[in-house]
């Protein structure tokens, strides 16, 4: 596999033999996720706020009942196959990093590093931003019943929630599992609420509309383009089904785990939208459901009566959830590419009591608290989510590159070539219709990667930089290991995935204050 070049920090004789020194026997990540958790995490980041929001973007662009939930199955069976992929790939690199891990080694720095860098500029800050601004707006809501609540106190609401969130992921990996694992299961119990009620009223008689008459009957005349753009809508649905790539690393027996928590997951979130989406069709009209801005809240009013008011509770508590799963694993992915030397090495420690990434951590709340900032995260997320959609297909045509180049490496997971052909087949579709229909937006998504070449060549790849320079990221790096407690974590043979010479490299990256923390007792934690 091809290793791009790493950006290594001042490595003095001593700071050398401190590494060496430390490497015996150190803090690492913990392996604390486990099946129960690992589900939590896929179902958690795919089910946000969308479907009890907004899951009116398929329905309006497959013009009929009947071709939206055609929509939303096919949809979810291709996620599976990416999903099947993605096992194969996690269990035969098993780094963390997802996406941006396997595109590194098989692809080469450059490659993996412009992944890297949409995703650190914008993708997961605005992401964030926006889930996070959705829960206070649900929060907030009640106390404005005639009115829509102020803009300043929903970005203070969200970035109250973005803190909060950040220091239980800074305190401890379990209770940031555990948190997961509670709105996961919350988020559940609503939507088992929704189908539940949707079962009562086909009980009762209310199907019209998924009687086959009357399912596949347009609203609107049918069109090709506008079917292919519910496809599009539907798999940006699913989105956050690699997530748990992101975390191989902390996962308790991944070569089980990772597959499994995958089969489990992947299918319970299809059964659960198709299903909530039967519910609601059960109680709105198409044109209905096209005219709620909350089509869940309107759902809970027409059958729930006095208990309405659980449908926008179970928002907030959902999306709540959604922004701590999202910092969880984006700072995995910022963690695995300071790791690397793709981005500054003090990102890419831990902390020497809690064994949490404190510094990348940090540097996922403030990216995101300063996209809270701005009024145009809405339109860098249509701007680079056609990237994020180019870098799935891209991953996923790495394993078969894979197989070509090292047909011999350990597999612990071998899925037939037909499933990566296939998900490739239908990404290049939707790929090659989004280029269609949207030119500009696509190419201004491609712009903004591509900034990341120069930033590549001039801090990775330009190795022999001014004296002054690497003085300058070593004494900051210092003031930052100081201020987070933090020092590289040790390097375990099973989870570098990588070479002997890349873990020398490892040992030689490390700052100037492992010394300091070396002889710090470890804690049981640990």
């Amino acid at each position: 596999m091809t290793d791009g070049p790493r950006q290594r920090a001042n490595t003095s004789g001593s700071a050398k033999d401190a590494a060496e020194e430390e490497s015996g026997g150190g803090v690492a990540l913990k392996k604390e996720i486990g099946l129960v958790s690992a589900c939590g995490i896929i179902v958690g980041n795919i089910i946000g706020s969308g479907i009890f929001v907004s899951p009116k973007g398929v329905l309006e662009n497959a013009s009929s009942v009947g071709v939206a939930l055609i929509v939303w199955i096919i949809t979810g069976i291709i996620t599976a196959i990416g999903a099947l992929c993605y096992a194969e790939l996690g269990v035969t690199i098993p780094k963390s990093g997802g996406d941006y891990s396997y595109v590194k080694d098989i692809f080469g720095g450059l490659a993996g590093f412009l992944r890297l860098w949409i995703a650190v500029l914008v993708i997961y800050p605005t992401n964030q931003a926006v889930i996070a601004l959705t829960f206070s707006n649900y929060v907030l809501q009640p106390f404005f019943p005639t009115c829509l609540p102020p803009e300043n106190g929903l970005r203070l609401l969200a970035a109250v929630c973005l803190l909060l969130l950040t220091w239980v992921n800074c305190s401890s990996v379990r209770w940031a599992t555990r948190v997961q694992d509670i709105f996961t299961a919350g988020k559940l119990l609503a939507l088992g609420l929704i189908i539940i009620m949707g079962i009562m009223q086909i009980c009762k008689g209310d199907y019209y509309w998924l009687e086959p008459a009357n399912a596949f009957k347009p609203f609107k005349d049918y069109n090709v383009g506008l079917i292919a753009l519910a496809f599009l809508q539907g798999s940006f649905a699913y989105g956050g089904w690699n997530f748990l790539n992101y975390v191989t690393e902390e996962l308790v027996d991944p070569y089980v785990n990772l597959p499994r928590a995958i089969f489990i997951s992947i299918p319970l979130v299809t059964f659960v939208y198709v299903f909530a989406n039967i519910a609601y069709v059960t109680a709105m009209s198409p044109q209905e459901l096209l005219a709620s801005n909350a089509v869940a809240v309107t759902f809970g009013e027409k059958l729930l009566g006095v208990m309405a008011w659980i449908m926008p509770i179970s928002v907030a508590l959902s999306t709540f959830g959604g922004v701590n799963g999202s910092l969880f694993t984006s700072s995995r992915l910022f963690f695995a590419g300071a790791r690397e030397g793709h981005l500054p090495s003090l990102l890419a420690m831990i902390h020497v009591k809690r064994c949490t990434p404190i510094p990348a951590l940090l540097f996922t709340c403030l990216s995101t608290l300063l996209m809270l900032c701005t009024s145009d995260m809405y339109t860098l997320i249509n701007y680079v989510g056609f990237i994020n959609y180019l870098f799935y297909g891209v991953t996923v045509a790495g394993q078969i590159v894979l197989r070509i180049k090292q047909p011999n490496i350990h597999r612990p997971i071998k899925v037939s070539l037909i499933w990566p052909v296939i998900y490739l087949i239908f990404w290049a579709f939707l790929l090659i219709f989004s280029l269609y229909s949207e030119p500009v937006v696509c190419g201004i998504g491609l712009a903004i990667m591509l900034t990341g070449v120069p930033v590549y060549f001039l801090g990775v790849y330009w190795d022999n930089k001014p004296q002054w320079f690497d003085a300058l990221v070593d004494k900051m790096t210092y003031l930052g290991q100081k201020f987070c407690v933090v020092v590289y974590p040790a390097q375990s043979n099973s989870s570098s995935g990588g070479s002997g010479e890349e873990g020398e490299e490892m040992k030689e990256a490390r700052s100037p204050l492992s010394k300091e923390d070396g002889d710090t007792q470890k804690s049981e934690d640990c």
